[in-house]
């Protein structure tokens, strides 16, 4: 049995525990790295990465079939496309495996020693790794917690067959002819919209009196009608409850409370994400928990000493930018410098037609605090650069104090928005108010002008409407 002792060990090599391995190693720090699979973790193998390129995918291919059909009003025709999904899952995997290769290169760069296998605590300071070469010891002064999360599995559709996570919709070899997804939120819609643009006929199933229910009726309105206009039929208050006895299709309790089969090729189930925390032995250590997930604290030290944990095994929201910046806070803290999780905002986006974004408060949540707020909002289809590229349903919104204008939060729903997030969330983290945004020259034509010409709509002198 080999034996090997480190400052650092980092469980798991997604995107909190790659970057805390990584930045731990520029800052001189002995590191180790544990991963059973691939590095980058769920977002880059199975998860942010690879669905964007399906996304994108099924976006090119519906573009080409509207101009196959004389539906394209730039006066663009061309001969009926025709979709190889097996092509489009090889180009997907040859993205993620040029990212794969590129973290490996960046942790071997940093002279981080990677350790591939399964690791169980022993105690606190001690693992065993299960590799291919046999049982490998790592003793570390310090230990990261970084395993991630799985899709939740519901006991009355079990994963296999018919019935299939994100994961195994990302690895299609061909476009369901119909498609059932249980859940509606972020996971299910993107993957949902993106297969009924290949051509599935979609249906989706959700408990809640509406989809996206972690996002206002406002930001969320555009995206319904684009639902409808792709043929996806959405039955909110709507409950599964398995699968006929052929596994050719869904039951499910409708809102009425009556009892309905939804046909369905595959039966796509997105109904959140679950923390890894079982297989690791972390019964060993005895870790506070809160709920299922690990606490932890502002620095992300968990109950024991010597033990941070990152990422989604912490908690909401589970996001790859929010493990990441975790993971290198906790990369400097273990260095000696001085660091907090004081974080004012971590964007969040949702990849549907039109995209999400929202950063901070939104208008109801800064009123339950009690806060009185002036709100601009401004629409894309007073926005020149929004109308050039046929994407006029959506708007920015900011959501300010009144007393002294600074931004509380800011949302937008648009065509390509996810690339405005960056400046809402520095605006929000700086502490920018109203007339920093209106004040600062936004280049033309962009969908950025949108962001100033909102501040200037609170302020009460928008330019544009």
């Amino acid at each position: 049995m080999k034996e090997i002792s480190c400052k650092l060990l980092v469980i798991g090599a997604g995107p909190g525990g790659y970057v805390c391995a990584i930045r731990a190693g520029q800052l001189g720090i002995d590191t180790v790295i544990v991963e059973a699979g691939k590095p980058g973790g769920t977002c880059l193998n199975v998860g942010c990465i690879p669905s964007k390129a399906m996304i994108h995918a099924a976006e090119e291919f519906e573009k080409v079939a509207h101009m196959a059909g004389g539906k394209s009003p730039l006066g663009i025709s061309v001969a009926a496309p025709t979709l190889d999904l097996a092509r489009t899952v090889a180009w997907k995997d040859g993205i993620v495996s040029r990212l794969n290769s590129g973290v490996a290169g960046l942790l071997k760069k940093a002279r981080v020693k990677t350790v591939q296998g399964w690791a169980t605590f022993r105690d606190g300071k001690t693992v065993e790794v299960e590799t291919e070469t046999g049982t490998q010891v790592i003793r570390a002064e310090t230990v990261v917690i970084a395993t991630g999360s799985a899709p939740v599995e519901l006991p009355f559709l079990p994963f296999g067959g018919p019935v299939i996570s994100s994961t195994e919709a990302l690895a299609l070899a061909e476009v369901p002819g119909k498609l059932a997804v249980v859940g509606g939120g972020y996971i299910g819609l993107e993957l949902g919209m993106a297969f009924a643009r290949m051509g599935a006929k979609v249906t989706v199933v959700e408990a809640l009196p509406r989809i996206l229910a972690q996002y206002d009726a406002e930001l969320t309105r555009p995206v319904l009608k684009c639902l409808g206009e792709l043929g996806v039929k959405v039955l909110t208050g709507a409950k599964a409850r398995g699968l006929t006895g052929k596994g050719d299709a869904l039951l499910i309790e409708t809102a009425e409370g009556e009892e309905a089969r939804i046909a369905a090729d595959r039966i796509l189930v997105t109904v959140g994400r679950k923390p890894l925390t079982d297989g690791w032995g972390l019964e060993q250590i005895d870790l506070d928990r809160s709920g299922r997930f690990i606490r932890i604290d502002d620095q992300c030290r968990t109950s024991m000493r010597g033990v941070f944990a990152i990422g989604d095994v912490t908690g909401e929201p589970m996001l790859a930018h929010r493990a990441m910046a975790q993971g290198e806070m906790v990369a400097e803290i273990v260095a000696g410098h001085k660091r907090s999780w004081d974080k004012r905002c971590i964007p969040a986006i949702c990849f549907t037609d039109p995209e999400l974004v929202t950063a901070g408060l939104s208008p109801d949540e800064a009123k339950a605090q009690g806060i009185e707020i002036k709100v601009g909002q401004f629409p894309f289809a007073a926005n020149g650069r929004a109308m050039t590229k046929m994407g006029e349903d959506g708007f920015v919104r900011v959501v300010a104090r009144a007393d002294n204008h600074l931004v509380l939060g800011i949302q937008a729903v648009g065509q390509g928005v996810s690339e405005l997030s960056a400046a809402f969330g520095l605006a929000i983290e700086t502490g920018a108010r109203l007339e920093d945004i209106a004040g600062t020259v936004h280049a033309h034509p962009t969908q950025g002008e949108g962001f100033q010409e909102a501040a200037l709509k609170a302020l009460g002198h928008a330019l544009h409407i």
